[in-house]
């Protein structure tokens, strides 16, 4: 297997160590991003865990035509941009054209291109011109083994800071699995890969006219792909989920971050001092 690269996010390295991307589903307000970003450095910050704080300020993948979208572009970067002024921490949020890939670069330090969106060739290789961090969303409907095909288009730019996330695939109707076999195929491409432990467990569409989840899958999820190597996770969080505009049912409770934190943090640890005596200690094979 492929030792995963560092990449480079707002001047800082990911890669290396267990890192967390984590925020609301989308922007709500100035206020309520603040006081999650606060929060999250804090739990970060205690465990040692390099952080990236993640919010949409425009979730274009709606159910239903009713379903709140966000503030919008131009308010959400402002309010990104006070997130890493105030907080001090890097941001991330969804890019879904090229020209919005280009625009929205001059404030976020992360593009990601949702799942939907990952085959989408220029909006790939808009992103990766900009040469700012590029976080891609396995698109349900791709095997692990497909990601090659994007690496190679966003590669063609001569953009190496690039992370791949696995987010569950489409397993009949309304109903994603979580194949932790992707985590070391997507590892192989020499790129850091991300659990994301809230889509995961996302039941697309079964609400009806909206999504629901099973948000107490998260813990378990994340647990089992740190423990499968991946380089880092992704959590939506919020105070009050189950009030929350967008992504409710499968957004973890702010107040669980922490402890849940702390318990994949230690499996990292653990497969680290691992890793470390097989290195000391290599298996000799007897012939």
């Amino acid at each position: 297997m492929t030792t995963p690269k560092e990449i480079l996010v707002g001047g800082a390295r990911f890669g290396s160590r267990l890192f967390l991307i984590a925020g609301p589903c989308v922007i709500e307000g100035e206020e309520m991003a603040l006081r999650i970003a606060e929060k999250m450095l804090k739990v970060t910050s205690l465990h040692g865990v390099p952080y990236i704080f993640k919010a949409s300020y425009d979730k274009a993948n709606r159910s239903s035509i009713r379903s709140f979208r966000g503030v919008g572009m131009n308010e959400g970067l402002r309010i990104l941009e006070r997130v890493r002024q105030k907080v001090g921490v890097p941001v991330l949020s969804d890019v879904h054209s090229p020209e919005e890939a280009r625009e929205a670069a001059e404030i976020l330090d992360v593009l990601q291109v949702p799942a939907f969106l990952c085959r989408q060739t220029d909006l790939l290789v808009a992103a990766g011109k900009t040469s700012k961090a590029i976080n891609v969303k396995k698109g349900q409907f791709l095997a692990p083994w497909e990601m090659k095909n994007i690496v190679e288009k966003i590669e063609s730019t001569g953009n190496p800071n690039l992370l791949l996330t696995e987010r569950g695939t489409t397993f009949g109707y309304n109903n994603l699995v979580s194949d932790m076999r992707s985590i070391p195929i997507m590892s192989g491409l020499g790129y850091p890969v991300v659990f994301d432990g809230t889509h995961s467990v996302q039941l697309p569409g079964g609400a009806g006219s909206s999504s629901s989840g099973q948000r107490e899958f998260v813990a378990p999820l994340s647990r089992a792909a740190v423990a499968a190597g991946c380089d880092g996770l992704f959590w939506e969080v919020h105070p009050d989920p189950d009030s929350a505009p967008s992504d409710g049912p499968n957004m973890l409770d702010l107040r669980q971050a922490e402890s849940l934190l702390g318990e994949v943090q230690r499996i990292a640890l653990a497969l680290q001092g691992n890793d470390r005596n097989q290195s000391q200690n290599p298996i000799r094979i007897r012939s």
